[in-house]
């Protein structure tokens, strides 16, 4: 007996996905890398061998290049010389704080947001700066305070300064993954932090509070206070957003 024919099986099919010829390339090199093939400062073929050696065209290599670029995967010299080419680099905090500023400005991330993202980074920052920094760390975030010291009209130019300081406490807390995303936080609102001096109607003031709460954040640091280098980085964060409005807490009593 013949069996009856049957219609399609109602499967409900999924188209495949374009790729772009680019995206493959990112692909290719994505798994040399985590393959452990290719490392920072490994030299990336010429545009023209890897695009013959992928099978795709020089304009999808470019393409390729400058969104790793953009990422911070890769860095591209020009000319001749030891220093020409593409190589793979490390810069996350490039990549991250380009992220942040887009996302910020777009509202994906909310200021408060942000902020309270900051004050759990810093926090862990200053406990891990408090137990392990180095002289030379130390050094460094000293200095930087005495230049703050001295630097009384120029608000970029102290804006700068308040970043860097607070990246160096970063770095004191020798923790890579923490300074690279409390380095992108601070950088990402450098130019809303400035504007916010700006706007403030007593920036001499201002100036003073806030050279007096890094000097007691230093100070906590410098004596190996982790929890009071905790509070105190917490406290002048949450000060100066009671103070410059950066987001709505800071409307808060």
């Amino acid at each position: 007996m013949v069996p009856p024919k049957r219609g399609p099986a109602a499967v409900k099919w999924q188209p495949i996905p374009r790729t772009r010829a680019y995206e493959l390339v990112i692909k290719r090199i994505e798994e040399q890398i985590t393959s452990g093939v290719l490392s920072v400062g490994d030299q990336l073929p010429a545009e023209r061998d890897l695009a013959a050696a992928l099978g795709v065209s020089r304009a999808a290599v470019r393409e390729a290049m400058r969104a790793m670029e953009a990422q911070g995967v890769v860095r591209s010299g020009a000319g001749v010389g030891p220093d020409s080419g593409t190589f793979l680099t490390s810069m996350p905090s490039k990549a991250l704080t380009q992220f942040l500023r887009l996302h910020m400005a777009l509202a994906n991330f909310p200021i408060d947001d942000v902020l309270e993202t900051r004050i759990m980074l810093e926090r862990r920052s200053a406990r891990l700066a408090a137990r392990q920094a180095s002289a030379s760390d130390l050094a460094t975030m000293s200095r930087l305070l005495d230049e703050m010291d001295a630097e009384t009209g120029d608000l970029a130019v102290f804006n700068e300064l308040d970043t860097d300081f607070h990246v160096a406490m970063a770095e004191a807390a020798h923790n890579t993954l923490i300074t690279e995303m409390t380095t992108a936080i601070r950088h990402s609102m450098r130019s809303m932090v400035l504007a916010s001096f700006r706007e403030h109607g007593d920036w001499p003031e201002l100036a003073a509070t806030l050279r007096g709460q890094h000097r007691a954040i230093y100070s906590a640091i410098a004596v190996g206070d982790q929890p009071g280098a905790a509070d105190t980085v917490e406290a002048h964060l949450r000060s100066a957003n009671d103070v410059l409005h950066w987001g709505a807490g800071g409307h808060e009593d």
